[in-house]
C-alpha cells in the first residue's frame, strides 16, 4: 500500500509565466515545502487581500513527482475571485500560499499488479491533470499503454500543445469543436459517442479511465463509457463548473 501525501500550507514563489491560451497562462512555482505530488493531484491557492479578506480557489497540477517546482495552468475566468489575479498581476517573484498536495482517488500510480492500458479522456482545461498524467508515464520506461482524447474548441486553445506533440508513450487525438487546423480533413464537431469509441480502447481490453472537464461534457462521457460497456468502477471522474474561481 503506498502511504498518501500529507498536505499542508506552503508559501510557493513564482519563478516564470508563460501565455498556455489566448485566456489562460502558465505558472511555475517554488515551493521549498512541497512534498512532492502523484499525477492528478490538486492544490488551493489561497489569496488575501490587505483588508484580511480571503479567497480560496482549487487549481489541478499540471506537475508530478518530488520535484519542489509546482506548474499549474490558470485559465481565466471573468468575475472570478481569484483566476483573473494569477493571470493578469501575478508577477515573477511574488509569492502565493498553496495548501496541499489534495486528491487521492484521481490519481494516476503505474501498478504492475493492474497492467491494462489507460485511457485519458479531455475537455478543454480538462487536460491539466491528465497532461500530468501522461507526462509522468513518460518518465516510465516500462508500463501500462496510455491514450488521451482531448476534445477543445480550436487550435488555440490546445493547453500543452508543444508537449503533447513530443509525447513518446502517450497516443493523442485530438476533436476540435468550433475550429479546426489548417489543412485538416475532419470537420469542426463536438466529439460524438461513436467517435469516443472509436478513439478510446475498447471495453474489453478493461482500461482504467479518468475523464476530466467541464460537468455536462463528464457526464456525457461517463455515460457513454458505460453504455460502451466499460466498468464503472474503472471509470474516474473530476469536473468543475458553476463555481467562481
Amino acid at each position: 500500500m503506498i502511504e498518501p501525501i500529507r498536505a499542508r500550507w506552503h508559501v510557493g514563489r513564482l519563478l516564470r509565466r508563460s501565455p498556455e491560451t489566448g485566456s489562460a497562462v502558465r505558472l511555475e512555482l517554488e515551493v521549498p515545502t512541497w512534498p512532492g505530488n502523484r499525477a492528478g493531484s490538486y492544490l488551493d491557492v489561497r489569496l488575501t487581500a490587505p483588508d484580511g479578506y480571503q479567497a480560496t480557489r482549487s487549481y489541478s497540477l499540471a506537475s508530478s513527482g518530488a520535484s519542489t517546482r509546482v506548474v499549474l495552468a490558470v485559465e481565466n475566468l471573468p468575475g472570478g475571485e481569484v483566476s483573473p489575479f494569477l493571470v493578469h498581476h501575478f508577477a515573477e517573484g511574488e509569492e502565493v500560499e498553496v495548501h496541499g498536495p489534495l486528491g487521492r482517488f484521481f490519481v494516476w500510480i503505474p501498478s504492475a499488479a493492474d497492467p491494462a492500458p489507460v485511457q485519458l479522456i479531455a475537455g478543454g482545461s480538462g487536460v491539466v491533470p491528465l497532461f500530468a498524467m501522461a507526462s509522468a508515464r513518460e518518465r516510465e520506461a516500462e508500463g501500462e499503454d496510455f491514450r488521451l482524447l482531448y476534445s477543445v474548441r480550436s487550435p488555440g486553445a490546445v493547453f500543452f500543445a508543444k508537449e503533447l506533440d513530443a509525447l513518446s508513450r502517450t497516443q493523442v487525438e485530438i476533436v476540435h469543436t468550433r475550429e479546426t487546423p489548417p489543412g485538416s480533413s475532419r470537420p469542426p464537431g463536438r466529439l460524438t459517442r461513436d467517435a469516443l469509441a472509436a478513439a478510446t480502447f475498447p471495453a474489453a481490453t478493461g482500461p482504467r479511465v479518468y475523464v476530466c472537464g467541464p460537468t455536462p461534457f463528464v457526464e456525457t462521457v461517463a455515460r457513454w463509457l458505460v453504455e460502451l460497456d466499460h466498468d464503472p468502477v474503472r471509470i474516474r471522474t473530476e469536473r468543475f463548473g458553476g463555481g467562481r474561481s
